[in-house]
């Protein structure tokens, strides 16, 4: 069975879902891709790991880095996808990583060829937004390139985390990260 709760959040209702033990998603209300991997039954429930999660998120919100990760579960995905959704778990509070350079790390541990739009694919199929971090990966060129949630929370998250985002755009249609 899988389970569900809610939480309001400052940039907007937050749905975070569960399998009794562990998170296995998070999204804003209505971004792209909410739900994705979610049973189609669940019931709304209150949960330890849903009360670590809130509290995880107060903490997110007030501004400062939680020092802990609530359980997370990566059941049903790819093992590209695990690695690369871990490697953004990496990215410090208030820094930016690029897709890039994501890609790069893969293809030093594996020796396998990964392209920074593959990495971009990944990230955008994030089952537990903020807490795998997904809004903390930029462009290259430091656009601010795709976010499920929207660009404008994305700008909201990476500024109330005190990101240097002076010198980032939003990048027009069509633009490679």
């Amino acid at each position: 069975m899988r389970y569900i709760c809610k939480y309001s959040s400052p940039l907007g209702g937050i749905t975070i879902a569960g399998d009794g033990d562990a998170l296995t998603g998070l999204w804003f209300d209505g971004q792209k891709y909410f739900g994705a991997g979610l049973a189609e039954e669940c019931a709304e429930r209150e949960l330890p790991v849903f009360a670590r999660a809130r509290e995880w998120l107060d903490i997110y919100f007030q501004g400062k880095a939680p020092d802990f990760t609530p359980s997370l579960s990566f059941t049903g995905v790819s093992p590209f996808r695990r690695r690369v959704w871990e490697l953004l778990l990496e990215i410090p509070f208030g820094a930016t990583e690029t897709y890039g350079n994501i890609a790069a790390k893969i293809r030093a541990e594996t020796g396998r060829n990964v392209s920074a739009q593959a990495v971009g694919g990944a990230v955008g199929h994030n089952r537990i937004s903020l807490i795998i971090p997904c809004h903390r990966v930029v462009g290259a060129d430091g656009s601010l390139t795709g976010y499920a949630g929207g660009i404008d929370k994305k700008i909201a998250l990476l500024k109330l985390e005190g990101a240097d985002t002076a010198g980032m755009t939003v990048p027009k249609k069509g633009t490679a990260l």
